[in-house]
């Protein structure tokens, strides 16, 4: 999860560190970089849903082993006295639930991994969002800036060139013009890029959905086989 972290920060650094195109709210970031960065999020996050996984794993393991020595406890029981049969199956009663708790613990604490994850992912999101967009206005009001200073050495040098009425006035609508063109792609490339962040978030979302699921029905199984269905007890494995 760190790696994700790394990426995002670099992911920043390149968009405060791009070089700004004139007169636009655009900036050049490398492509290349970019996208590998975004391969090596995307990598990342796999591996803690491993981990989760391994943590079920793990749960089903030990309460397959406590099931595994409450029955032979218990059959090793049967061949004694009655006393000692009661002996055992208490015995087996503690291992199972000593075997519970600990599985319980176990998810309780891959669940509160999980929701950490998510919260640490949404808070860095919504700072590279925000540092985005605050550079996105700050190139665009240099843009803005930049323009007004055209506009007024144009109307100045008019002035001073009154022959030359015609082409002062030519060159104000060639950068009007291309003042506009440019905010259209800026606020195009925004859009994109606000498409493309959004799109991966709900990767992310699904992807920890799915992971919650498959803890929520390891948790289901562990109570569906935990023993009481069908007028059994937890002890009735070899009658």
């Amino acid at each position: 999860m760190y790696r994700v972290f790394e990426a995002l920060d670099e992911l920043v650094t390149i968009v405060e560190e791009a070089r700004g195109v004139p007169m636009t709210s655009s900036c050049v970031v490398p492509r290349g970089d970019v996208l590998e960065l975004l391969d090596d999020v995307r990598d990342a996050l796999p591996r803690e849903v491993d981990d989760a996984q391994d943590v079920l794993d793990k749960r089903d393991e030990v309460l397959n082993s406590a099931r595994q020595q409450a029955d032979e406890t218990v059959s090793a029981a049967n061949s004694n006295a009655e006393s000692t049969v009661a002996d055992a199956k208490s015995e087996a009663e503690r291992l199972v639930n000593e075997a519970r708790e600990q599985a319980d613990q176990i998810l309780a604490d891959a669940r509160a991994e999980a929701d950490r994850a998510v919260a640490a992912g949404r808070t860095e999101y919504e700072n590279l969002t925000e540092r985005a967009r605050a550079e996105s206005d700050r190139m665009v009001q240099a843009g803005k800036d930049a323009y007004e200073r055209s506009v007024q050495e144009g109307m100045t040098e008019q002035q001073r060139l009154v022959a030359q009425t015609e082409v002062v006035q030519a060159s104000h609508n060639e950068a009007a013009r291309i003042v506009d063109e440019a905010n259209a792609e800026a606020d195009r490339q925004r859009e994109e890029c606000d498409a493309y962040v959004d799109g991966k978030l709900a990767e992310f979302s699904d992807l920890l959905s799915q992971t919650l699921r498959t803890v929520d029905q390891g948790r289901n199984h562990l109570r569906g086989s935990g023993g009481g269905s069908n007028g059994r007890g937890p002890y009735d494995y070899h009658r």
